[in-house]
This record gives structure tokens, sequence and C-alpha cells, in this order.
């Protein structure tokens, strides 16, 4: 049986929703995880991650793959994971340490 688009994209999000919920119980310093399309929201930051990772992808050949990239705020870490068709938006509480130990972490649930 051949799945409709609609059947695939459905499977597409469970899938996605399963691997961020993996994510969140990694540690309880994780404060929210989303995936986000490469066209991302005009909203707030997930309108900057869109335009990161459309200059990721022209920028690829020069740099290499983009691994993550991590901003912090006064209240709170903002890691940004690209994964083929989606960017993950992992925000962690700004007290957390070994961060790269987490990192490494959520990579093994991508």
């Amino acid at each position: 049986m051949v799945k409709t688009p609609e059947q695939k994209w459905n499977d597409s999000i469970r899938d996605y929703r399963k691997k961020c919920q993996q994510i969140l119980n990694i540690s309880k310093s994780i404060r929210y995880v989303g995936a986000i399309n490469e066209y991302g929201r005009t909203l707030n930051e997930f309108f900057i991650v869109s335009n990161l990772i459309t200059l990721r992808n022209s920028q690829a050949t020069v740099l290499g793959d983009l691994d993550y990239a991590f901003l912090k705020h006064k209240k709170v870490i903002l890691i940004i994971i690209p994964n083929r068709n989606v960017t993950f938006y992992i925000t962690i509480d700004v007290n957390v340490k070994p961060i790269s130990e987490i990192i490494s972490k959520i990579k093994k649930i991508l």
C-alpha cells in the first residue's frame, strides 16, 4: 500500500514529536524542544533560525556542514541543531554544566 502525502506528513510529525520528547527526557534543565522546517516562522527567533539555515546551506561547501549553533541569553541557552529537513530548536537553563554533555546526548537521539 502506497502512503498518501498526508499520511507521510503525519508519520513525520509523529517521529519529530517522539524525538522532541526523548530530548526533553534527557534533563530537567531542558525547557523547550521544537522542530522547525526550512521556512521557520516569521516571529521572533524562528525567523532568525530559518535565515541561519538558509545561510548555512549556501556556505556548507566552504565551511562544512553546521554541527550546531549555540546562543546564550541571560536566562536561557538556545541550541540549534540541523537534522535533514528540519532544525531542532532547544532551550536549556543557563546554569547547566557541562553543556557539551547534553549536546552529545541530543545528537545521539537525532
